[in-house]
């Protein structure tokens, strides 16, 4: 009787299953598409509206300070454990939506002129205590558009970091003895195809019809993130049926208290999977506000003319990439031989006509818009192992020699190709293509880890703390790029000749940091039989 009763809920209807999984997985891909959507047009942003490096860079840190030092990580994750999946999702896409709203004003052509504009001119020049500890996110001459999109932007890193801390919460909830490490995986593969959207599309919108407005890209993102939280409320609708079906109640009888806090805390395995998800994440998501320019500096490239400048090559070469992101993504699942192979040779050759597009158009942000593809094709690939057979310990450290070595050949390799247009674009792409491969490992190996470290009352404690030590990292590395940069490079003018070797160096130094972590939590694992070498289903 209880058997009948399992099989009719909607966690153990594949189907239901994975939609559930797509909602969430959609409502973080408008997130990581507005996550960046200036970041490709970088040159648009100075010319059109006055920021320098420092503004931009300022404005983009932004994202980060109120997660990091107002702890609003921390009080999401309570909210989560407390209120539960369904109203957490639900907050986190309206929080977004209205952060991306302030945003878009702010580089609105209205905003010029407005007694907002006068109000964040004769403000926000000094913040006693953050300036002194040089953290604050203004300056004094900071443009008042910058300064109101900085505003507009923690409110949406607050919002977007809350939901990643859901959608986690929730596969986990979805997914729970079944593929969790697969559901994972191919959540953040399809949530990291946002990246190649921004940079293919952000600069399109911006140059529409032959005049400049950077309001426009982030219009575009602001109707996307009006998606987003239809997704969200969408999945709650689904969540309120299973928690019917199942009798699991979204608050739980047991309040969360914060002695929860110390239990997530004074676990060694927790500390190690945190330690390793800051190296990680510091050495990729800092290093793609900087990958375009670091291609612009390093490779030589011809603008394309003609059709190769225009709007419907842009619409072209997306389609193309979600062919290969769907053909790569199916052929993970197919039973038939023929049809797997059929569809990796179709993922293929249209991967090949898509770096072929890039080269062509010899735009930088086509090029490295290639970052996620090929871990869309490996992720459930990985995800899959994790499940079944387990070794997830050992797949950080394998992920984190892949980063050590795409970072080196950025510093010291591609340089070498300076001059030589296919060259270095070959290089570019392989190099690209591999750091997204290896980043794919943190969502199938890692993230899953975290529900065998920490009791299930409070996972969305744990998912919060590690959100929030990884964000320490995502404030901390723009920042030192920059200073880097700025070192390495005294007396040079041209943004698009920067001597990026030690900047990346530094990077190249987290992976090592990482791998040697991965062998303490190896060795940790062993010892106190935490489970993380173990696969997810059970049989």
């Amino acid at each position: 009787m209880s058997e009948t009763k399992l099989t009719t809920t909607l966690r153990d209807n594949a189907a239901m299953r994975w939609t559930a999984l797509l909602l969430l997985a959609l409502g973080m891909f408008c997130a990581y598409i507005f996550m960046d959507i200036l970041s490709p047009i970088k040159d648009l942003m100075q010319s059109q509206k006055g920021w320098d490096s420092l503004a931009f860079g300022t404005m983009q840190g932004a994202e980060t300070f109120l997660n990091v030092f107002i702890f609003f990580l921390i009080f999401a994750g309570i909210i989560l454990d407390k209120m539960g999946v369904r109203f957490t999702a639900i907050l986190s896409g309206a929080v977004m939506l209205l952060g991306a709203i302030i945003k878009y004003y702010a580089v609105a052509d209205s905003f010029a002129g407005s007694g907002l504009e006068t109000w964040f001119t004769n403000n926000l020049n000094y913040i006693p205590g953050f300036e002194e500890l040089g953290v604050s996110p203004f300056y004094r001459g900071m443009p008042a558009s910058a300064k109101m999109a900085a505003v507009g932007f923690m409110i949406f890193g607050c919002g977007a970091e809350m939901g990643g801390i859901t959608v986690s919460r929730g596969i986990v909830k979805w997914f729970k003895g079944r593929e969790t490490a697969l559901a994972m995986g191919s959540e953040m593969a399809l949530a990291r195809l946002g990246v190649a959207t921004c940079m293919i599309f952000s600069p399109m919108f911006a140059k529409l019809g032959g005049e400049v407005h950077v309001s426009r890209s982030v219009a575009f993102g602001v109707v996307l993130l009006c998606i987003a939280l239809i997704m969200f409320i969408v999945y709650a609708f689904m969540d309120k049926k299973l928690d019917a079906q199942t009798g699991e109640g979204e608050e739980k009888d047991d309040p969360f208290k914060v002695s929860d806090i110390g239990r997530i805390l004074s676990s060694m395995g927790f500390w190690l999977v945190a330690l390793l998800c800051v190296l990680y994440y510091s050495a990729i998501f800092p290093f793609q506000k900087y990958a375009v320019n670091m291609l612009q500096c390093n490779l030589t490239l011809t603008p394309g003319e003609g059709f190769w400048a225009g709007s419907t090559v842009t619409i072209i070469q997306y389609a193309i990439m979600l062919v290969v992101a769907a053909c790569s993504f199916a052929s993970n699942f197919s039973k038939n031989k023929g049809m797997k192979f059929g569809l990796m040779a179709v993922a293929v050759v249209f991967l090949v006509a898509y770096c072929w597009m890039g080269y062509m158009r010899g735009s930088a942000e086509t090029i490295f818009a290639v970052f996620p593809l090929l871990a869309v094709a490996i992720t459930p690939i990985l995800g899959s192992y994790v499940d079944h057979k387990g070794k997830a310990a050992s797949m950080l450290m394998i992920g984190s020699l892949l980063l050590i070595i795409c970072h080196l050949t950025f510093a010291f390799i591609l340089p070498m190709f300076k001059g030589s247009a296919v060259g270095g674009t070959v290089v570019a792409y392989i190099t690209i293509l591999v750091l997204g491969a290896s980043f794919s490992l943190v969502p199938a190996a890692l993230w899953p880890s975290v529900p065998k470290l920490v009791d299930e009352k409070i996972i969305g404690s744990a998912y919060a703390l590690i959100f929030w030590i990884q964000n320490i990292g995502l404030w901390l590395f723009p920042l030192l790029i920059g200073k880097v940069l700025d070192n390495t490079n005294k007396g040079v003018d041209d943004p698009t000749n920067l001597n990026y070797t030690w900047a990346l160096v530094m990077l190249a130094c987290l992976g090592v940091a990482a791998f040697i972590l991965g062998l303490v939590l190896k060795a940790v694992d062993k010892k106190k039989n935490l489970g993380l070498e173990l696969p997810n289903v059970k049989e």
